[in-house]
């Protein structure tokens, strides 16, 4: 809020963080119905991207403006969150799933409980390290996820009889 050319205030960052919450909400129910019509894979891809580009924009944001667009791509990277947690759901065995999406979460909230102790530590050197290692750790993971990730489309289940 403090170190960009154009420092904002509180409620700036307030509108900012509405703004962000506001994309989020838009986008839920449309891409709910392009899933459904289509396969996961490509709207959880386009969550990395979007988790990938926010730290990106976030470092060139010099004013208010800026920011506004950065927390629009914040807000984007909702894009596929309720997609991907289904589909984390789809692959856990029938009669574990509520476990390894617990255990999904435990791990997930642990790496970014260790990732952001590294950030302070980035922070400290220069937070546009901070901000170029966030992102390239977002296209290590978009990229093995557009290789090795599943799609699960309700046409790629096989059908019970």
């Amino acid at each position: 809020m403090k170190s960009i050319a154009q420092p904002i205030s509180a409620l700036q960052f307030g509108v900012l963080t509405t703004i962000e919450m506001t994309t989020a909400l838009v986008i839920y129910i449309p891409v709910a119905y392009f899933v459904d019509k289509s396969g996961k894979k490509p709207f959880i891809l386009a969550t990395f991207v979007f988790f990938t580009c926010f730290p990106i924009i976030l470092l060139f944001s010099q004013s208010f403006s800026w920011l506004i667009l950065a927390f629009i791509v914040r807000g984007l990277k909702e894009f596929g969150e309720p997609t991907r947690k289904a589909l984390i759901v789809e692959l856990a065995p029938d009669e574990r799933k509520a476990a390894v999406f617990g255990l999904y979460y435990m791990l997930r909230d642990a790496m970014v409980t260790i990732a952001a102790f590294g950030g302070a530590f980035l922070w400290m050197i220069n937070p546009a390290v901070n901000f170029l290692i966030a992102a390239g750790f977002g296209v290590i993971g978009t990229v093995g996820y557009a290789i090795w990730g599943q799609n699960n489309s309700s046409k790629d289940e096989p059908k019970t009889v």
